[in-house]
């Protein structure tokens, strides 16, 4: 895809960069945040067709895409035939990328992660060039523990993921959070009045997919917070069928919201799933949280995650299978009414913040490619 944008013709750019991010919010937003911190180089995209960086990148960065699957499959005899498959379609995409980096001369891969990362580590390192990799989970995934090896450097977001990287050159970075996380930022509600500033927020958020069973569960309960003086700011996602079911005067229900950093920066608690992206978020803006992580994460890395910030002191996290209503709505009235313990979970949460991530990550890059 090409993109006409405007550059310094009296600056020449040390170097031309590959970055390899797809899929999600998780994987594209550190990179972008990453590459927003190196405008003296020449960066262009890798992704995948239909995903979510067609929207967000390319009006940003020329992307090129690939066809290239996940490895969610078993691998083995018993499945030789999808195994082949995929190791035939991996070898094709390395194949292209390779293509690519020679002729666009790039001179290394910035890569967050996900599927994308293991054509692009492999072809990079083929070649000779550096391949930094971040990975953004306390657990990192399958392609962060079977390729990271070949990586010239692997930044962490948390520091647990260091123990099972053994094998590689791992350094803490944090994660990278959007600019607008970082600085003040108003907010515009689509509601006739303002919500009083004395009024405590909940703020719900499921990630980039919405959690239809956490939505169930707080629509359950919200009644009880609405007596308490509580507002509810909901993002629903699009996949609640029961999304418009449930109003109320000090409930508002999107299914996104553009501006969570002024959502964040107004709630006084947030409900939410455990992604590394969504915790970052919550630990720059210091938000006290009960996290639900997502069962049916690979892995059961939002797991780990969300125990990061548990035994921190910055949250209370509960497994989905064990949370009632009666136990969330306790939780949540226990914590609105105790303002010096909410307090206490704000402090830890920003004790657990890299705020200069992005830029921690854009000087390895310079570092290794300079």
């Amino acid at each position: 895809m090409e993109l006409v944008r405007e550059t310094n013709t009296l600056t020449k750019a040390p170097g031309r960069l590959l970055v390899a991010a797809s899929g999600t919010g998780g994987h594209l937003f550190p990179a972008i945040a990453t590459a927003g911190q190196l405008p003296e180089f020449d960066i262009e995209w890798l992704g995948v067709p239909d995903r979510m960086e067609t929207q967000l990148v390319s009006s940003l960065y020329p992307l090129h895409t690939i066809a290239v699957e996940g490895f969610q499959q078993r691998f083995g005899l018993g499945a030789a035939v999808n195994t082949v498959r995929i190791l035939g379609g991996l070898a094709g995409s390395i194949l292209q990328v390779r293509e690519l980096l020679k002729e666009g001369n790039f001179q290394g891969v910035f890569t967050t992660g996900g599927y994308i990362a293991a054509p692009a580590i492999v072809a990079a390192r083929s070649l000779g060039l550096p391949a930094i990799l971040h990975e953004s989970n306390a657990i990192p995934g399958k392609v962060t523990r079977w390729f990271s090896p070949m990586c010239t450097k692997v930044a962490i977001g948390f520091e647990a993921a260091a123990q099972h990287l053994l094998r590689s050159k791992t350094v803490f970075a944090g994660t990278p959070v959007r600019s607008q996380f970082l600085a003040p930022q108003p907010l515009n509600l689509p509601i006739p009045d303002p919500i009083p500033d004395s009024a405590p927020v909940i703020l719900v958020m499921g990630g980039s997919q919405g959690a239809v069973a956490v939505n169930k569960l707080v629509r359950e309960c919200a009644s009880a917070w609405f007596d308490a003086g509580a507002w509810v700011i909901h993002l629903t996602g699009n996949n609640d069928p029961d999304a418009d079911s449930f109003k109320h005067s000090q409930y508002l229900s999107m299914p996104f919201y553009d501006n969570v950093a002024g959502l964040l920066q107004r709630a006084n608690l947030a409900i939410s799933r455990s992604g590394a992206s969504a915790l970052t978020e919550l630990a720059v803006t210091g938000m006290p949280s009960i996290l639900i992580p997502f069962p049916y994460a690979a892995d059961d890395h939002q797991n780990f995650n969300a125990q990061v910030f548990a035994e921190a002191g910055a949250a209370l996290a509960f497994r989905q299978s064990e949370l009632t209503a009666d136990l969330l709505q306790t939780k949540v009235l226990h914590l609105l009414s105790d303002a010096e313990y909410l307090k206490k979970m704000s402090e830890a949460a920003r004790q657990l913040a890299v705020t200069d991530s992005a830029e921690r990550l854009a000087n390895l890059v310079r570092e290794l490619l300079n």
